[in-house]
């Protein structure tokens, strides 16, 4: 049956738009999954209710849904389209901060709802909904939200498509009455729930910063300034005064709590113009005499007898220049171990390549940038000319730009279901380097790789593999898709083919060498990105700043808005 329906939509597809408040990760996989699913799907920002409103007029869609949207649908799209919400909470939970509160209140089981948009906001006849357990450990609210909740929304706004192909489908209104309308009208959570006081023990300060990671951070104050706190994890049980900062790591600070103390890894000052930046910098001098205490890292090496794995997981992937020697090194050293396999980690998400951030913040950032951009490279260049190990990359959270070029290194990738690739520099204004130019046109063939940089559209995992850009996907939440890569390069090291394998790649590594060396990719990558970030042709610095600062976006992107231009070739259907 589920072949024949599938057959059906591809013969007899809907139009859909997609109105959102940004095409961040939730939409980019709910677009993925509908046009998979055979339907016609068009993007429209939700930048103003006349803006809204005209896409409705030129689309003419047969359903809107909306993903990920922080505005209030006009009433004369909702009368006279079907229009379907996407609410990050149970049946009957009501509200801007559901995924706040849930976190805050330690909620054991919770849910996304699928509801049709009516004038009382997340009121609306239910048109499906999907509950999940919550852990003991309070999450992230990022880590929540592109996880559990990603993966329940996607798959209901697949069954809201196939719903609204049937002409007997009705909704079910809202009832408090029904057992499985077990959530509430929540308010909007106010500035004083957010605020940190280091009096408090350690699990209540976890608790409080994460239901407000990665926006807008807890607020507190530390060595005197007023700040919004972001990344934090359970430090030693050391006793001192509450607040004040004993230690520093990697980019993060060791603060003393009423029980304890908390690893804090970013902070923001709390102003207009504030940036969130790793702790360390945003204090500067006022921790720059305290000591470095292990306890806290970003990176890790862990080894059996034949596979070895470097585990990196930076806050939203981003790879600053100090970070991504860090990892170079660890590379350098996993590379020289006597292990046959080596898997490369990434964490929440694999990565999104340099970091914007710091250098938005740096004194001179095209310094910075050009700094990063070489580091960054070294990276790629320990993973590609790794002779003696196959290289397997564990890519469980979603990649973009050099990330994704820093995957394709790797001998083997192998991508968690549900995992978006964004392999493109188009949107930041970049040639990009990570040595895409020599990765991708290995794996697809210059012409696709050419589409997929100019085309500056997000991939998902299925059609990664069928690209090439990945070799599997693999099932699973993140620790269960970890295990799987760990049991596959297992297979690898202690299997037949494991010699011939290594033999292999050093003579086609040896062969693209003779062709063209890697040192030219490099410096033909580098000339491009010396005029981008140094002259500024493609608008790095604007869109630079406009990424970090959070602008709004003032027009949706034609590629993604294709029913401005009338869907496009083939885009239309009777």
């Amino acid at each position: 049956m589920s072949s024949f329906i599938a057959i059906v939509r591809r013969l007899f597809p809907l139009r859909i738009l997609l109105l959102c408040s940004s095409f961040n990760g939730l939409t980019q996989r709910a677009w993925l999954e509908l046009r998979r699913a055979g339907h016609d799907v068009s993007v429209e920002l939700a930048l103003s209710e006349r803006v809204m409103l005209e896409a409705a007029e030129l689309a003419k869609p047969d359903l809107v849904i909306c993903p990920f949207l922080k505005e209030k649908v006009p009433g004369l799209l909702w009368q006279r389209h079907r229009v379907v919400i996407i609410h990050p909470g149970p049946p009957g939970d009501r509200g801007p901060s559901s995924l706040d509160w849930a976190i805050a209140d330690a909620e054991r089981e919770w849910g996304v709802t699928a509801l049709q948009a009516v004038e009382e906001m997340d009121a609306g006849p239910i048109w499906g909904y999907r509950m999940f357990a919550l852990p003991v450990e309070a999450p992230r609210k990022s880590a929540l939200y592109n996880g559990p909740v990603a993966d329940a929304a996607v798959e209901l706004v697949v069954e809201v498509a196939e719903k609204a192909g049937d002409a007997g489908f009705v909704p079910v209104p809202l009832d408090y009455g029904r057992p499985e309308v077990v959530g509430r009208l929540r308010p909007a959570m106010r500035h004083v729930d957010r605020v940190v006081s280091w009096s408090e023990p350690t699990e209540a300060i976890v608790r409080r910063v994460r239901a407000a990671d990665g926006a807008p951070g807890g607020r507190a104050e530390l060595c005197g300034l007023a700040v919004r706190v972001f990344d934090v994890y359970r430090g030693p049980a050391l006793v001192g005064r509450p607040g004040s900062v004993v230690a520093r790591r990697e980019g993060a600070v060791l603060v003393h709590t009423g029980d304890g103390t908390v690893w804090v890894g970013h902070l923001r000052l709390d102003r207009a113009d504030g940036v969130k930046l790793p702790a360390v910098m945003v204090l500067g001098d006022r921790v720059g005499h305290l000591e470095e205490r292990a306890g806290y890292t970003e990176i890790t090496y862990e080894r059996s007898a034949g596979v070895g794995v470097v585990s990196f997981d930076f806050y939203n992937g981003a790879m600053a220049t100090d970070q991504c020697r860090r990892l170079a090194a660890a590379l350098r050293y996993a590379g020289e171990q006597d292990t046959r396999v080596l898997v490369v980690r990434g964490g929440e998400t694999f990565s999104n390549g340099i970091h914007l951030n710091v250098i938005e913040a740096a004194a001179h950032p095209e310094l910075e940038a050009w700094m990063n951009i070489n580091a960054i490279n070294a990276v790629c260049r320990e993973i590609i000319e790794c002779r003696g190990q196959v290289v397997v990359a564990s890519v469980g959270g979603s990649a973009g730009a050099g990330g994704v070029m820093m995957a394709l290194g790797a001998d083997r990738v192998l991508v968690r279901e549900g995992v978006v690739l964004n392999p493109h520099y188009r949107t930041m204004g970049l040639f990009g380097s990570e040595f895409w130019t020599y990765v991708l046109a290995r794996r697809v063939g210059v012409a696709a790789a050419e589409r997929l940089t100019e085309g500056a559209l997000p991939v998902g995992a299925v059609e990664a593999v069928e690209l090439g850009l990945a070799d599997h996907v693999l099932g699973g939440g993140r620790l269960e898709f970890e295990r799987s890569v760990l049991e596959f390069a297992e297979r690898l090291a202690s299997g037949g083919e494991w010699e011939a394998l290594v033999a292999a790649k050093g003579v086609a590594r040896a062969d693209d060498e003779r062709r063209k060396p890697l040192d030219a990719y490099r410096v033909e990558e580098l000339a491009e990105m010396s005029r981008d970030m140094f002259d500024d042709r493609r608008g790095f610095r604007g869109a630079r700043s406009a990424f970090v600062r959070k602008v709004r976006a003032e027009v949706t992107p034609g590629y993604l808005a294709v029913h401005r231009d009338g869907w496009g070739a083939g885009g239309s259907h009777m």
